[in-house]
């Protein structure tokens, strides 16, 4: 079976990239398209299995600004040719579902959200551009928002990474989805004897992550605080963060397996689709402070695996950490790690196939 997996664009390591990583691994000879990558960011398994890239690639600082070139990306992902492939996959969190396939082909998107610039977060967005991007954003957003609910139509199946996404799935496309957690990379996490006294909180420092709520809550609280990450948060940070917040920038994955392995929980203020990196932590050994909505709410379990509060606000942050100081105790590592072992890229990966493997099955009878 020819394989092609299409993702959106390929400039860093994150989540999304390390279930295209799992993908190859179950289809070694499967090949890559994308609209921009940059070779040196990207893990050379990645690297190794790119085919094609859009026109977009080829235009002025498109690894870096490639976010500006939105408005061409669903041309730019129909001049893909994809004939001859029985199984596309999309990754879609940018504009990567929308390609052309055979009529025989089964695609499979799987979905880390809806675009959040075109959809749930649109309004966000646009208050934070400057003006011209503000003036400009309603037409190019209301082409983009018909583009992709027509695109969605494209797709054989969808599969979501969380149950929250999958609701948004059906609230935008109007159509229905499996949900698969993606994988954890388990192995290059383990819980240590001594932990230290410091909170962590780690992710990209953009408005939607709320990093900015942990240092204020920290600021309030005076307890340490550790924050792992880069972003145009990081000049507002650096004035604001009192002498217990401690700003790393991007750290490396030795300095980030100790970190969490060593911190006293984990924050996690912001509403995400997911989340991987509260499952960082529970491999690691160490509990979670999270917000009580989206992602989290999947992993996450109050009590067990970690504590849950119910608003984007300092005082209740502050009174979760005052619920986890005070019963410490019951958040042990063999459980937390446990807990994240749920979410392995075996599981991950036999769970695809039973997609692809019921889908042809039933292809087969009609």
């Amino acid at each position: 079976m020819r394989v092609a997996i299409v993702h959106y664009w390929f400039v860093g390591m994150r989540g999304g990239e390390k279930v295209v990583e799992a993908l190859l691994r179950q289809f070694p000879d499967a090949d890559v398209y994308c609209h921009v990558y940059d070779p040196g960011a990207i893990s050379p398994l990645i690297a190794g299995s790119i085919r094609g890239t859009t026109f977009i690639n080829r235009l002025p600082f498109a690894k870096t600004r490639y976010q500006a070139y939105l408005p061409l990306m669903p041309l730019a992902l129909e001049q893909l040719d994809l004939r001859g492939y029985e199984l596309v996959i999309s990754s879609e969190s940018g504009p990567a579902k929308g390609v052309i396939v055979d009529p025989e082909a089964l695609h499979l998107c799987y979905c880390h959200s809806p675009m959040r610039y075109v959809w749930d977060m649109y309004h966000d967005y646009r208050a934070s551009a400057g003006w011209l991007t503000r003036f400009l954003m309603p037409p190019v957003m209301h082409y983009l928002r018909v583009w992709d609910v027509t695109s969605a139509n494209r797709v054989s199946h969808f599969i979501c990474n969380s149950h929250y996404v999958a609701a948004r799935v059906r609230q935008y496309y109007r159509r229905s989805a499996s949900v698969i957690h993606p994988p954890v990379a388990l192995d290059e996490f383990e819980p240590v004897a001594e932990i230290d006294d410091y909170y962590l909180f780690v992710g990209q420092l953009v408005d939607y992550k709320r990093a900015d709520l942990a240092v204020e809550a920290f600021n309030a609280n005076g307890r340490p605080l550790k924050v792992v990450g880069n972003g145009p948060q990081m000049k507002c940070l650096k004035a604001s963060a009192g002498t217990n917040v401690e700003l790393l920038g991007k750290v490396d994955a030795t300095q980030l397996k100790q970190l969490y392995a060593r911190c006293k929980a984990l924050i996690f203020p912001g509403v995400e689709d997911f989340g991987i990196v509260p499952l960082e932590a529970m491999a690691s050994g160490r509990p979670v402070i999270a917000l009580g909505q989206g992602g989290a709410l999947e992993t996450v379990v109050d009590g067990e695996t970690g504590v849950l509060f119910s608003h984007q606000s300092i005082d209740s942050l502050n009174e979760a950490i005052l619920r986890f100081e005070q019963s410490v105790d019951r958040f042990h590592s063999p459980v937390l790690r446990r807990h994240a072992e749920q979410f392995s890229e075996d599981r991950f990966l036999r769970q695809i196939n039973r997609v692809i493997s019921g889908w042809s099955e039933d292809s087969a009878i009609g």
